[in-house]
């Protein structure tokens, strides 16, 4: 690892956490920025977690998604669905547990997915 800040999580989790680990590591040697992992648990059923990265240049997001998809098939995760890499503006990556976000900075602003998926849930006033 560099000698940059470790990751920001936001909430931790139990299941698929080795893999969200090992995905954020291989981000980090990848050089993207601003990583941050959010827990899914109890928010939606599309998966475990969600791991949202930048990197700086529409090259460097279709780098990284290369990256981590040769690394997930070496690791036994061979079926993850990718989209977005014929423009690498945003890249999605879906190992069924875990969703993988990769942004040019400009887009990840735009679009602000750790502020819509991180904070809690409102309380449901017809529970009471």
């Amino acid at each position: 690892m560099t000698g940059k800040p470790p990751a920001k999580i936001l909430s931790k989790g139990t299941s698929s956490a080795q893999l969200v680990k090992q995905i954020v590591a291989w981000i980090d040697e990848a050089k993207a920025e601003e990583i941050v992992t959010i827990d899914l648990a109890g928010k939606t059923s599309i998966g475990d977690f969600m791991i949202v990265a930048s990197g700086r240049t529409d090259r460097h997001v279709g780098a990284i998604a290369d990256q981590i998809q040769d690394k997930l098939k070496e690791a036994g995760h061979g079926r993850a669905r990718i989209e977005g890499k014929e423009t690498c503006d945003w890249v999605l990556i879906d190992t069924g547990d875990i969703v993988v976000h990769l942004f040019r900075p400009e887009v990840r602003e735009f679009y602000n997915l750790e502020k819509m998926w991180s904070g809690t849930r409102p309380e449901d006033p017809t529970a009471h």
